[in-house]
């Protein structure tokens, strides 16, 4: 059987990522800043390619992290300098579970600017915007890269369907209630993808994470006497407060 799969990159991958060079890689795609090579082995064949824009959200995103274990830290330290007990998310949330905590941080020692390098270090590898495939087929970078898009984007589709969005029911007998589902579970998906593009907090935010907060929220409705409606919402947190405000705004 021929096949076509995304390869995890490793320290053995690191000698390549260091010769690699875009001056005599292949252009694929001027916009994107897409470079590949093919390396090609008695068995298979890989198809080794180097972003820049993926290179710079990955570095983004690595970022992201490192100001997030800083402010962790701070937080600890915090609570040591002032011998106070850790935030409770720091801690075992069970009652049947006794721990001694001892904590020391590196940020006695080290400055902000000394800290964010030390955790760039620890995170970022050399190898974010590279990525490779390999196939038993010989085929062209281009050929190879559109095959398994299509292909990332079908499975992509059904993760999300099933286990974010979580359509139901999954068991069906009959062509209307597969397309009953999907229907809805395109259209929650939608919504979803609507508020990711309308609020900047939201757009690294998971499926799952801004579904949940959607459904925290609860409206109730009450009916005085005189025939006016009271309409009350409760269970806000930061992400469906945003939807909210907006709407209200509409309105």
């Amino acid at each position: 059987m021929e096949y076509l799969t995304s390869m995890k990159l490793n320290t053995s991958d690191d000698k390549i990522i260091e010769k690699f060079d875009p001056k005599k890689a292949e252009l694929r795609d001027p916009e994107e800043g897409l470079y590949g090579i093919k390396i090609v082995k008695p068995n298979s064949i890989k198809y080794f390619y180097f972003s820049e824009s993926l290179q710079k959200r990955q570095l983004e995103s690595k970022a992201r992290a490192v100001l997030k274990k800083l402010k962790e830290a701070k937080e600890i330290q915090k609570a040591i300098v002032n011998k106070k007990k850790l935030p409770k998310k720091f801690r075992i949330d069970n009652e049947l579970i006794e721990i001694e905590y001892s904590f020391r941080t590196k940020l006695e020692e080290l400055s902000d600017e000394e800290a964010i390098e030390l955790l760039k270090a620890s995170l970022i590898n050399g190898r974010e915007g590279f990525f490779c495939l390999k196939s038993s087929k010989d085929l062209t970078l281009e050929e190879a890269l559109k095959i398994y898009r299509r292909k990332d984007s079908i499975e992509k589709i059904f993760h999300s369907l099933k286990n974010e969005i979580q359509i139901k029911p999954l068991r069906v007998w009959s062509d209307d209630s597969i397309y009953g589902a999907i229907i809805l579970g395109f259209i929650a998906q939608l919504f979803i993808s609507l508020m990711r593009y309308e609020f900047e907090d939201l757009k690294h935010r998971s499926t799952k994470f801004i579904k949940k907060s959607l459904k925290n929220l609860t409206l109730t409705v009450n009916f005085l006497k005189n025939g006016v409606k009271q309409y009350i919402f409760a269970n806000f947190d930061k992400i469906n407060s945003l939807f909210v405000t907006r709407m209200s705004e509409i309105s």
